[in-house]
């Protein structure tokens, strides 16, 4: 969902609010003498709104620690990669090229092929595996080679093994989603908060409209926020393939 989508969205549930509001004055006016609310009445609408947002801390922080480690993974990835590049060097003279012709297919089939795919939530298949494959048999010594060129064989497996591990990671990070339960109580709610605004809210028509239309805009942003950070590798706040781009450019 685009910036401006995303401000369309919460205009709209706040217009939706305020018109609620005003409906809610008109059709159910408070009378002229009406008592106080009762305090145990206020006393559960706070805590409603306290106990809301301990959900919203807590949805937080799950979908930026998931993101947040997703943008690790892949960094981890792309430099375990590369430095698997750079160990070319070090091989026998026949063996370079190969090598690095497929770090740099595994490199470009993450980037145009696999990340599209997280995006979507969709699985990635074999053929990733398959090319990380290829990158290990290309980076097994054959015939004769010295010390050097063995100690460099050997970087290079543990090398892979690093993206076999990254990779891994990555793709359990794509898979996740944030629980079903704490999505049920983020919309139970912030539709509980709203209706004791209503319920329990101020009788100046003006000042009780403000106070929804603002509370309504920022619960739809928050949960729209949650949403987005949802898809570690989303295309608003999701993890870049630029780790990936930035060792081996197109």
């Amino acid at each position: 969902m685009a910036l401006f989508e995303t401000l369309a969205v919460v205009l709209g549930v706040a217009l939706v609010a305020a018109l609620a509001v005003v409906l809610k004055h008109r059709l159910f006016p408070a009378p002229a003498d009406a008592e106080p609310r009762e305090d145990v009445a206020e006393y559960i609408a706070m805590m409603v709104s306290v106990l809301y947002a301990i959900v919203l801390g807590v949805c937080l922080v799950s979908v930026w620690d998931t993101r947040a480690a997703a943008c690790d993974q892949v960094q981890a990835e792309a430099s375990a990669l590369h430095q698997t590049y750079l160990l070319a060097d070090a091989l026998p003279t026949a063996q370079r090229q190969p090598l690095r012709d497929a770090a740099r297919s595994y490199a470009t089939h993450v980037v145009d092929v696999e990340w599209p795919l997280m995006a979507e939530r969709e699985p990635l298949g074999q053929d990733g595996w398959t090319l990380l494959q290829r990158l290990r048999e290309a980076g097994q010594l054959r015939g004769q080679a010295g010390p050097s060129e063995q100690i460099a064989a050997q970087e290079v497996l543990a090398q892979l093994g690093y993206v076999d591990d990254a990779r891994r990671n990555r793709e359990d990070a794509a898979a996740e989603r944030l629980s079903p339960v704490l999505w049920t109580g983020l919309i139970i709610g912030g539709v509980l908060t709203l209706a004791f605004m209503f319920l329990f809210g101020i009788t100046r028509n003006t000042t009780h409209m403000v106070m929804v239309m603002g509370l309504a805009g920022f619960i739809a942003f928050t949960v729209l926020l949650i949403h987005q950070l949802d898809a570690p590798f989303g295309t608003m706040f999701g993890a870049s393939p630029d780790a990936f781009t930035r060792y081996f450019p197109a």
